[in-house]
């Protein structure tokens, strides 16, 4: 089995048939797997390429020009570089002062950059790969999704408008092939994403593994395949659709040793892009049109979608 893919070459300005079918393409992935290689995006491939190129030349830097924007040390402060180890996959906070922190407030998270004499290009180049992502999300993405579940197409833009998003640049290192092989080391255990859905671009290393729907417990290959990006439901968007679009879950593992494998025992390093899309903090959100009715009850209250990534984060939902 293999993820279904989506075209946007004609959806345009999303008021044509060929839109809709669009939409409805996308809605039946969301629906029966809960991810999809899109194609025809409008994000320049030359631009992901050179994002990559970028990435690459983050990761290589000395330990302390990175650590010049270290993520703090609260976990809802979620920004800056987290080094190796540092970060573990979680749906679970337990730290008492962790979860007080996320309790009070709505803080408004700044960026953490590398100063931009020590990484002259960074920021400018980031911020913009940054804002095609969204342009995308915008233009196309949110609007396809809504007539996918006739809605009017600009139903989830009225719900992102703060620009509640989050750009990640994800490096695994390169290590011998036996400790993986052993399990005595992993890139990234079974996990969902929390907020509306993700963007993730692949290099060719591949890895990622997405859970088969008919099949728990089971995981297929989700292979980089050139001209597509990667994307995936969240457990909001989830909650949204009253259950009726699904959050899978997700791993990275090492891809497995090749009979040509001409690499000295060593599985090289990888790097992706995730481009993270979040509700509007403050909005309300309860369940979408079409996803109840008398033979499927509201299985949730309505909430504020800060509120859910809260709860989420204090491991009480």
């Amino acid at each position: 089995m293999q993820l279904p893919t989506v075209d946007f070459a004609e959806f345009k300005d999303g008021d044509s048939k060929d839109a809709l079918e669009i939409g409805q393409k996308l809605f039946a992935a969301c629906r029966d797997v809960g991810f999809a290689y899109l194609v025809n995006t409008g994000i320049p491939q030359e631009q992901i390429d050179e994002m990559f190129n970028w990435s690459a030349k983050l990761f290589a830097l000395p330990i302390e020009t990175k650590l010049k924007a270290s993520h703090p040390p609260e976990g809802w402060k979620h920004r800056g570089y987290s080094g190796v180890g540092r970060e573990q996959v979680s749906q679970l906070v337990f730290d008492p002062d962790e979860l007080r922190a996320i309790r009070t407030g709505k803080k408004i998270l700044s960026n953490n950059w590398i100063p931009d004499e020590d990484f002259p290009g960074f920021q400018s180049h980031a911020m913009s790969f940054y804002n095609t992502c969204r342009g995308f999300q915008l233009s196309t993405l949110l609007p396809a999704l809504a007539l996918g579940l006739d809605l009017p197409k600009d139903f989830f833009l009225r719900y992102h408008e703060a620009n509640e998003n989050q750009l990640r640049l994800l490096h695994y290192p390169g290590a011998p092939t036996s400790v993986f092989e052993s399990g005595e080391k992993g890139r990234i255990g079974a996990h969902t994403d929390f907020g509306t859905a993700t963007l993730l671009f692949q290099d060719d290393c591949g890895g990622l593994e997405v859970e088969t729907p008919s099949q728990p417990g089971v995981f297929m290959p989700v292979p980089p395949q050139p001209g597509t990006v990667v994307f995936n439901i969240g457990d909001f968007l989830m909650r949204w659709s009253n259950d009726t679009l699904k959050s899978t879950l997700h791993r990275v593992r090492a891809p497995p040793r090749r009979e040509d494998d001409q690499s000295d025992g060593m599985t090289k390093e990888r790097f992706s892009m995730a481009y993270f899309m979040g509700a509007d903090k403050e909005k309300i959100v309860e369940c979408l049109p079409g996803c109840f009715g008398p033979k499927k009850p509201k299985k949730y209250e309505p909430i504020e979608a800060g509120e859910y990534i809260n709860m989420r984060l204090n491991a009480t939902y």
